[in-house]
């Protein structure tokens, strides 16, 4: 069993960059009874670099970008391997998806996983970024952990395929927000069956990490803060004793406990989005486990953008967050009730009742 990690033990030589705050990269530790086996990997996401044009890019976005590449450099001990979690383009053009692979390439890391998010897919439906980065699902083994990495952000033939007359509409339709001509994300058919033949293969007892771009859950369907087959995604996991799911795209701090599923939310490089209850056009769903952040100082550009580490203890996950000029925060899993806590910033009165239990 580990001790939470701290953010010193992880910076060497950090000067200016230790002085200026959080920056938005996450470390994840994971400690198992064999102590020989503890790893840590480190998680950047939702990069959204856009192009104004030629070689001119939105300063904004690359900055989190470039800073959080900076202190995954910094981390000592040096993490296992890195993970982008999607969203790298903000219209997935070649010119965006370069530009981020070059600010990518910077990382000092062995290994870094890519995962595809719906920015860098529905310009041309993944074939550059794949040309870039590899598959866009697969799985792998780490140190007794089974990591499953999927494309979360497919949707339906007829939306992808018939509807819109140049791809650039596509694009332009769903990377919008709040958009009624958009369609809502799913994993499909083609790689449920894959993910099933997949897990048949592992031992039940093996701690499963599933990393996706959207939540695996239905948060807030105008938002496609939101998976379609989330429960039949849900149900291939549910034999196993204890699953993580991390993911991004929401750009804000989310934890749920569903069943035996943990799911945890990583932090954007770019900016923060409100949560929907502040936008109460239609009904919403957020999880009761749900832990609203800090809202963003619109005069601070990196505020509520950030890191967090997340320290994982015998499949239950602890959450610590480090906002820039921000609180920093703490969700904590508590065994005894099964759910997680943060006693500053969120009490048992004012949580929102919980999704559907399977």
């Amino acid at each position: 069993m580990s001790k939470p990690i701290n953010r010193r033990d992880f910076l060497k030589g950090a000067g200016v960059l230790a002085v200026a705050g959080a920056l938005p990269v996450s470390m994840i530790e994971l400690a198992f009874a064999d102590s020989a086996q503890n790893f840590s990997f480190a998680y950047i996401s939702d990069a959204h670099l856009q192009q104004i044009k030629g070689a001119k890019f939105v300063n904004n976005w690359d900055r989190g970008l470039i800073r959080a590449v900076a202190e995954a450099n910094l981390l000592t001990p040096k993490p296992d391997f890195i993970v982008f979690g999607g969203d790298l383009a903000q219209l997935g053009k070649k010119a965006e998806l370069d530009h981020g692979a070059e600010i990518l390439s910077a990382l000092r890391s062995n290994k870094v996983y890519h995962v595809m998010g719906e920015h860098d897919y529905y310009l041309d439906l993944g074939q550059y970024w794949e040309k870039l980065f590899g598959p866009q699902f697969y799985s792998f083994d780490h140190k007794g952990v089974h990591f499953v990495v999927l494309n979360s952000i497919l949707t339906y033939d007829d939306w992808t395929y018939k509807r819109w007359p140049t791809a650039e509409q596509r694009m332009l339709e769903m990377a919008d927000l709040d958009n009624p001509n958009g369609s809502p994300f799913m994993v499909g058919d083609k790689q449920r069956d894959w993910l099933k033949s997949d897990l048949e293969k592992i031992n039940k007892a093996t701690p499963i990490v599933v990393i996706s771009h959207s939540p695996l859950q239905k948060i807030y369907k105008n938002w496609n803060f939101w998976t379609d087959d989330a429960e039949q995604v849900q149900a291939l996991l549910r034999p196993f004793n204890k699953v993580t799911v991390l993911y991004g795209h929401v750009h804000q701090i989310q934890y749920n406990q569903i069943g035996n599923i943990s799911f945890n939310s990583v932090m954007s490089t770019a900016w923060p989005w409100p949560y929907p209850s502040t936008y109460a056009q239609t009904e919403q769903y957020l999880p009761k486990l749900t832990v609203p952040m800090n809202r963003a100082d619109p005069f601070f550009e990196r505020d509520a953008t950030g890191w967090q580490f997340i320290n994982m203890t015998n499949g239950n996950v602890d959450m610590h967050y480090d906002l820039f000029s921000n609180t920093s925060r703490t969700v904590a899993f508590n065994t005894k009730t099964g759910e997680p806590e943060d006693t500053v910033f969120q009490s048992p009165d004012k949580r929102i009742p919980p999704q559907t239990q399977y």
